[in-house]
């Protein structure tokens, strides 16, 4: 009798489970999903973000006056002294092949077949560099 009642729950339940269509509606607007979503995935998306820029200085990416007046300074300066340090070391001649030491920088120039090389080496970090000037 208790396998006849349980077999006829089973069967009860069967009847009135009731079922629906699975149907599948994306998020993203570029795929066909509400553009209500669109702020949603893009603050998302920035919270997430890894790759802060942290040169620009507001947030539409533009600097300042004073900081692009100062980083033109800087290399302006930064121009003069290597053109000072060319001069002292090359003279007006010109470069000549032959090895150079500018601080931690050394720099190794050689004529190619190609053209004038220039090797230059960080001793501070071991950087490597070579440029080829063509002929």
């Amino acid at each position: 009798m208790k396998t006849l009642l349980r077999s006829a729950a089973l069967f009860l339940g069967l009847f009135l489970a009731k079922s629906q269509q699975l149907v599948y509606k994306p998020i993203n607007p570029a795929f066909g999903g509400d553009t209500f979503n669109y702020q949603w995935l893009l603050s998302s998306a920035s919270a997430q973000n890894q790759f802060d820029n942290k040169d620009s200085s507001s947030v539409n990416g533009k600097s300042g006056s004073i900081s692009n007046f100062t980083d033109s300074l800087n290399r302006q300066i930064l121009s003069e002294l290597s053109r000072k340090l060319f001069q002292d070391q090359f003279g007006t001649t010109g470069v000549q092949p032959g090895n150079y030491m500018f601080g931690s920088l050394y720099l190794q120039i050689t004529n190619t077949a190609q053209g004038m090389m220039i090797s230059i080496l960080d001793t501070n970090t071991g950087e490597q560099s070579e440029i080829v000037v063509p002929k």
